[in-house]
């Protein structure tokens, strides 16, 4: 499908081939005959409806339609759905491009994913919109190109700690501002930022830094722009015929009619086509909520209830699909749900009956976590469980933390601006949150502009607030979020048994008056525990004490609080001696002091007698983390906690 250069009987030109099923004739359009349909006339080749036509007149940079003819006698002209690339909008049309010919460097990045399982290894994502990270001008139309942002964009990330750069939707699209989630062209890379061959040379560049490239997809909906996809070929041809059932009202798009079988291999191909052709090593779906319920979102004038089912039967298989054919072609693949419901089983195997992703977005711990830092510090004990329910349920998925950019548009507020108190307190609160966020289960995520406290919301139209680096409060904040993000590569206790509840252990989730939070996090030896304790109000506590695991010596390692982050300098030196005083369920405590608004880490220093035990391992265990298995390959340091 789509417009391929190719050779035939020792001639160059182009093969195009379109499913168009409901047309009476099919012609193409472009630059190679003057925009003449009637000079190329396509062939139905099938009874399905493709039709197809080789042409040596045309060559790679041509633009082109599809001229599409209905049986009660329109004319319509259509960009092609399997386009490779699309014309620079406001421009619709397609153009003939070639994917075959870009020479990878990125081999060793590939085999070592063969060997490496996501589940047990860090993952901090930085979430980035690739038109608004940085432009020439701050409010222009002057994007940085692909190439630009490889050299840029890719070494920022290295050097800030995040292991993995997660996209919005790079699918072309027509309108700027719906960021790529309503889209026109699902197999061609936008054209704002530069060609098929400068995304891969991006793509690239991640792997040789040590970067997973994560994108937003989006099968969910589609657009109705006359070029694109609705009535592709006079009547409903991508989207259900049924109107009810294709509306989507909340978004002004069209669904995919999930049952049609040309439908199915449209979108499971273009999920695999990302990953094939472009190296992507992940994929975020989009509003998986809105395909898993018929009515999500609807009028009750629009609701439908078929074989008496809320849910969509079809939209249900349809993931089950993609997501098996994904692991069987790249078993190493990340497979995000970006799912805001209760559905059961989303990242359990599609043979166990669940939806086969192997991440899903923790909404509800955002939605939580969210409430009660903007609540004022004086009623948090009020709503102390908020901060607690979600390790209820924390294990029954693989979860991711987001931190995304819904959050942060719409009016909703930037997450700094949405901290309550004073200017310091709102920089103490988000200091806080975040080492909170990297201490609690799960793989974490976090939108541009939120590692150095972007005081506005995100503003869809300009790039992010750069010139608030050169205020200190700002910069020690973003200083305070690249040590955090290497603390956590260092600290395998944060990230190595992350999907287990024994890689967690309450030590006291009930100080609700204080609202103090203790727990502890485990890797699988006993030396990398962490002792999290997170204060959530502004009163500094001299001498708090809290339970710990073993007897020993223990120490600081991590506090939000420091002077070098913008902090008060509360912090607890030298070494804490525990004592045979039962507290917190625990046979021996240490008493500590706790800063304000702050999140401290304790860990268990190395002349403890039980800090070399293996706990929870046995012999094969061993023998496989340090014999035969491969090895986990170690990211380059480009900074530690004592930046």
């Amino acid at each position: 499908m789509g417009a391929h250069p190719v050779i035939v009987n020792g001639e160059e030109g182009v093969c195009f081939t379109v499913w168009a099923p409901h047309a009476k004739e099919v012609y193409v359009r472009g630059d190679f005959n003057n925009w003449e349909g009637a000079l190329s006339c396509m062939n139905r080749v099938n009874d399905n409806g493709v039709w197809s036509l080789f042409t040596p007149l045309a060559r790679v940079g041509d633009h082109y339609k599809y001229e599409l003819h209905t049986w009660d006698d329109r004319i319509i002209l259509k960009a092609d759905p399997y386009a490779f690339q699309a014309e620079l909008r406001p421009g619709t049309a397609s153009k003939v491009a070639r994917i075959d010919d870009y020479v990878w460097n990125d081999a060793d990045w590939q085999e070592q994913k063969k060997h490496s399982a996501p589940y047990d290894k860090p993952m901090s994502i930085y979430e980035v919109h690739l038109g608004t990270w940085k432009k020439r001008n701050r409010t222009s139309e002057d994007f940085c190109t692909y190439r630009e942002l490889a050299v840029e964009l890719v070494e920022y990330v290295s050097r800030m700690g995040y292991t993995h750069i997660e996209l919005l939707p790079l699918a072309e699209h027509p309108y700027d501002r719906s960021w790529g989630y309503q889209a026109t062209g699902y197999y061609a890379v936008t054209s704002r930022y530069g060609s098929p061959n400068d995304f891969k040379y991006f793509v690239d560049c991640c792997h040789r830094q040590g970067i997973a490239v994560i994108m937003d997809w989006v099968p969910g909906h589609f657009c109705k722009d006359d070029h694109g996809l609705r009535q592709f070929d006079g009547e409903p041809l991508y989207e259900y015929e049924d109107r009810r059932k294709a509306e989507k009202p909340e978004w002004g798009t069209l669904t995919f009619d999930y049952g049609k079988p040309e439908v199915q291999s449209f979108l499971i191909s273009n999920a695999v086509f990302w990953m094939e052709i472009y190296h992507i090593d992940g994929i975020r779906v989009d509003a998986v909520a809105s395909m898993l319920y018929m009515n999500f979102g609807k009028p009750r004038e629009l609701w439908v209830k078929e074989y008496n089912r809320d849910d969509n039967p079809h939209a249900i298989a349809l993931l089950q699909k993609l997501n098996q054919a994904i692991f069987e072609r790249f078993p190493s693949a990340l497979m995000m749900a970006e799912d805001s419901s209760a559905w059961p089983k989303v990242t359990a195997p599609v043979h166990q009956g669940g939806l086969g992703f192997n991440y899903k977005w923790n909404m509800g711990w955002m939605n939580d976590m969210l409430k009660y830092m903007e609540e004022s510090t004086v009623h948090r004990k009020w709503h102390h469980h908020l901060i607690t329910f979600s390790f209820m349920y924390a294990f029954s998925e693989n979860f991711v933390l987001p931190l995304s950019h819904d959050e942060v548009v719409h009016g909703k507020r930037s997450l700094l601006h949405k901290m309550p108190g004073d200017y310091w307190q709102k920089f103490a609160n988000l200091r806080a949150f975040y080492g909170y966020m990297m201490a609690h289960p799960g793989k974490k995520l976090l939108f541009m502009g939120g590692e150095f406290g972007q005081f506005d919301e995100w503003k869809d139209l300009e790039c992010v607030d750069w010139f608030l680096l050169e205020y200190d409060s700002h910069r020690l904040m973003h200083d305070y979020v690249r040590t955090l993000n290497h603390f956590y590569l260092q600290e395998r206790a944060l990230w190595e048994m992350d999907h287990s509840q024994d890689g967690f252990k309450w030590i006291n989730p009930h100080d609700s008056m204080k609202s103090i939070a203790v727990f502890l996090r485990k890797g699988k030896l006993v030396e990398d525990q962490l002792l999290y304790i997170g204060n959530f109000t502004e009163g500094v506590h001299a001498d708090y004490r809290i339970g710990v695991p073993k007897a020993g010596t223990y120490e600081e390692v991590f506090n939000s609080d420091l002077v070098i982050y913008g902090g008060s300098g509360q912090s607890n030196t030298g070494k804490l001696q525990s004592e045979p005083i039962p507290w917190n369920g625990s046979a021996h405590s240490i008493v500590l002091r706790l800063p304000p608004l702050a999140s401290l880490f304790l860990k268990m220093v190395a002349d403890s007698p039980e800090r070399s035990v293996n706990e929870g391992r046995n012999d094969d265990e061993a023998k496989g983390m340090c014999g035969d298995a491969p090895r986990r390959r170690r990211r380059k340091k480009t900074g530690s906690a004592n930046d």
